[in-house]
């Protein structure tokens, strides 16, 4: 009997509504909104977050990064080079050495030179990054071997003349044909290729400031570090309009990879410690991407709370909006509402019937918020190339907070309605 009731109020809440249709309609806009922001602005969020940890993720958790910096007090002295003098700065090949016998927890230690050079086949010629490393390169950074092989232990001892190339250098470098067991010259020097790889999760460029077009990242030529050490030696010679720069760096970057995370934290201070004993000035710089993931996700939860917060309002606007509705819908139906309690009908069931008609508003524009909010990052990613991520929890969220909105502010008008004197409200014209 009182489910049969509860229907029957149900019926003709929905009734009530659709006598006034296009009012209804403009009502529920309110909630649409509000659900298709929550959900399309937190599926944003969550996928530029997502790409900020993938492109930390590829530095490797496990992994320390120091990278030669050159002090300031020298850029000012940039000028003594020209005289004759090189400037001596960053990592060394006995910094790699004190690190391996005396930080705890170290699995391996890759030392790496970074030189500019113009790689060179046949007529091509192609501006690179020529980096000396050690064999063990691919396990610490990863990177898929796509033919051929990586450098190895005898390439290293022989100082052999052999290089591996990335896919993006081997296709603007060869184009159709066959890199592999060619010759490219760098320098004065020429090197044959032994292998082709790829970075992962490289992207194919980045944008230059100032420039419409991209500069491609995945222009690497690797070498052996004993190689890159004779051919190039330490001092390295930059010429530009007729002067020219000397520095002499041992090592560029030093990938210090621990055996588990929990190593991570307690290295990275130990580290500096012992670089800062044979530094004197700060000619170093380290990145700890375990860190750096843990800082990307407390600004996402940030991120999160921040988005949903603003689109939240939308919702509190749709449910004030439903509010006001309502509030002239018992101003309009005073008499109708009279009638019903002369009938029999008590404050429960005159209480029950409007606030279905607004549950009713807030759950069918929240459904429909729901699909319109879940195509809006479909369509941001095919036309504005930028990852979206929708998530369960957001869709839940969002839903859930549009039905409460509808039970919340249409307790106040149905709770209005059911307290009309019944008299008075027959009197009403």
């Amino acid at each position: 009997m009182l489910s049969f009731q509860f229907l029957s109020t149900v019926r003709l809440g929905i009734k009530s509504l659709m006598l006034h249709k296009l009012r209804s309609a403009l009502t529920m806009l309110g909630i649409i909104f509000g659900v298709c922001s929550v959900i399309a602005m937190l599926a944003i969020g969550e996928g530029a977050s997502f790409e900020a940890q993938e492109a930390i993720k590829k530095l490797g958790s496990n992994n320390i990064i120091l990278r030669s910096l050159k002090p300031a007090s020298l850029t000012q002295q940039t000028s003594m080079s020209s005289r004759g003098r090189a400037l001596k700065y960053g990592l060394t090949y006995d910094d790699g050495a004190r690190l391996q016998s005396t930080i705890p927890g170290v699995a391996r230690v890759l030392p790496m030179r970074i030189i500019r050079q113009n790689v060179r086949y046949s007529r091509n010629e192609v501006p690179c990054q020529v980096i000396g490393t050690l064999p063990f390169y691919p396990e610490v950074v990863g990177v898929d071997t796509l033919r051929g092989r990586f450098l190895s232990q005898l390439d290293e001892v022989h100082q052999n003349n052999v290089c591996v190339v990335t896919a993006g250098l081997a296709q603007r470098l060869f184009g159709h044909q066959d890199p592999m067991d060619n010759t490219v010259k760098i320098d004065e020097f020429y090197y044959q290729v032994v292998g082709i790889i790829r970075e992962k999760n490289m992207p194919e460029q980045r944008t230059q400031a100032g420039k419409m077009e991209g500069e491609p990242l995945d222009n690497n030529v690797y070498i052996p570090l004993e190689t890159s050490r004779r051919r190039f030696g330490d001092v390295l010679i930059r010429r530009s309009a007729g002067s020219f720069e000397a520095e002499e760096v041992q090592l560029h970057q030093i990938t210090v990879q621990m055996r588990d995370l929990a190593s991570v934290e307690t290295a990275d201070p130990q580290i500096k410690t012992v670089l800062n004993r044979f530094h004197d000035e700060k000619d170093y710089e380290a990145i700890v991407p375990l860190q750096l993931l843990r800082q990307a996700e407390a600004t996402k939860r940030i991120f999160n709370i921040v988005l949903g917060s603003i689109a939240a309002i939308s919702l509190l606007v749709g449910g004030i909006g439903i509010m006001n509705i309502m509030l002239a819908t018992v101003t309009e139906r005073t008499r109708e509402i009279g009638i019903r309690r002369a009938l029999g009908a008590k404050r429960r069931d005159i209480t029950t019937q409007f606030l279905v008609e607004t549950v009713v508003l807030s759950v069918g524009g929240g459904l429909i918020g729901v699909v319109v909010g879940v195509i809006t990052p479909v369509l941001v990613s095919h036309f504005a190339d930028m990852r979206t991520i929708i998530t369960l929890w957001s869709v839940l969220l969002a839903f859930g907070i549009s039905g409460a909105v509808g039970i919340v502010f249409g307790l106040y008008p149905a709770s209005a309605a059911a307290k009309l004197d019944p008299i008075e409200a027959l009197r009403h014209e």
